[in-house]
């Protein structure tokens, strides 16, 4: 199996974003075991460590962990994201339009951007399936608005009208993938407009594509995360109330009761051997959601929790986000990671009080303002929870 790795020069410091969806280059590693470890492992995998044992040292060895993840992530519970294919791009008015050609078949896509007053080029924040945060957070911000219309690649939902597995548009590309979930195939269609904003160029599009961000609420919580975790060209990933398959860790909600685990998903969205494999047996898998989350490091990712919500599983996102901070924290970047779990709110809609969580990141990672403080870590009705159980290995 071949995955793509970043070759780094000697230089010390950590980069926020990259030029490409996975950066060149690539290594072999070996297929992984179909039934997960060997041995059961009740906490949190070390995101830090290897599957052959070996810890990462320095930032030189993260690209191939973070292949290590990637792949393991695939094998077991989404699928393939094929590998990047040659597209069109062209703007009609504000609207881009990217066509994407595998052998003799054809996927289109179009997404309107919506520019602030000014000339730009302007940084961009793009909406899983819609952008839930509140307009007053972008009204006075020179940033750029685009929905990504996942239903353009694989139109399941559940609600109205939709096809199934193995009939949707991205099939007709990639038929061999038919058993893939719905998270990884959006995925690869969000990459697709990215390829389509960087062929184009600022001076067609108006956009910086150094400072692009993703966010979502609910289940598109969960697809802005995948979105940004499996693209390095993300700056920014606010993941709002992702809950289950999110960001919350499938072994830590297996033990609580009424939330989204692992037995209660839509496996539209996940391959359904991952529930035959690992149902009941989470301890087997070689990784966890805290992996997934650090996927995004070197890039910055905020999650966004809402307790009144059972089923959103945040106590299971709270280890999750601690387990994972540590690598940010290892590489001295744990000003790019953070958290803010608030109560007393309806789904999806964003109090007041988490406003300036949320506007801190924007400004630092969308908009380059260096003085901002992002360093956020809030989750009152969480403070005090032990964490031992489940990690154990902080500090690095």
């Amino acid at each position: 199996m071949l995955v793509p790795v970043l070759a780094l020069s000697c230089r010390t410091e950590i980069p926020l974003v990259y030029d490409a969806e996975n950066p060149a280059a690539v290594f072999a590693i070996p297929d992984w075991n179909p039934n997960g470890l060997d041995e059961p492992v009740s906490m949190l995998p070390n995101p830090l460590v290897f599957a052959d044992g070996s810890r990462v040292k320095s930032f030189r060895d993260w690209p191939a962990r973070r292949a290590e993840i990637a792949t393991q992530l695939q094998f077991h519970e989404l699928g393939v994201k094929p590998a990047p294919q040659p597209v069109q791009a062209r703007m009609d008015g504000d609207t881009l339009r990217v066509d994407v050609t595998v052998g003799k078949e054809n996927l289109s896509l179009s997404a309107v951007i919506h520019y602030p007053e000014g000339e730009g080029p302007f940084p961009l924040l793009i909406g899983a399936s819609f952008i839930t945060l509140p307009p007053v957070l972008l009204v006075d911000r020179p940033v750029a608005t685009m929905n990504f219309n996942e239903r353009q690649v694989t139109n399941y939902g559940q609600f109205g009208p939709r096809d199934d597995r193995g009939a949707y548009a991205f099939d007709r590309l990639f038929p061999d993938l038919r058993e893939n979930g719905a998270y990884i195939e959006w995925a690869w269609g969000f990459s697709r407009l990215l390829d389509g904003l960087q062929q184009l160029g600022p001076e067609k599009t108006r956009i910086d594509t150094r400072h692009i961000g993703v966010t979502g609420c609910s289940y598109a919580g969960k697809m802005a995360l995948m979105c940004g975790a499996f693209d390095e060209r993300v700056a920014l990933v606010i993941a709002q109330e992702p809950g289950g398959g999110g960001a919350a860790a499938w072994r830590v909600s297996h033990t609580l009761e009424g939330v989204e685990d692992l037995e209660h998903t839509d496996y539209h969205w996940f391959k359904e051997s991952f529930r035959d494999t690992f149902s009941d047996r989470e301890e087997y898998i070689p990784y966890d959601r805290h992996a997934l989350c650090a996927m995004v490091f070197p890039r910055a990712l905020l999650l966004l929790g809402n307790p009144d919500y059972k089923w959103l599983a945040d106590p299971s996102m709270y280890v999750s986000v601690n387990a994972a901070l540590t690598v940010w924290d290892r590489f001295g970047v744990g000003d790019r990671m953070g958290w803010s779990i608030v109560d007393g709110h309806p789904h999806c809609l964003l109090p007041e009080s988490q406003y300036p969580e949320v506007e801190a990141y924007l400004d630092k990672f969308l908009l380059g303002l260096p003085d901002t403080d992002t360093r956020i870590r809030k989750a009152p009705m969480y403070e005090g929870m032990d964490l031992t159980p489940w990690i154990d290995y902080f500090p690095e």
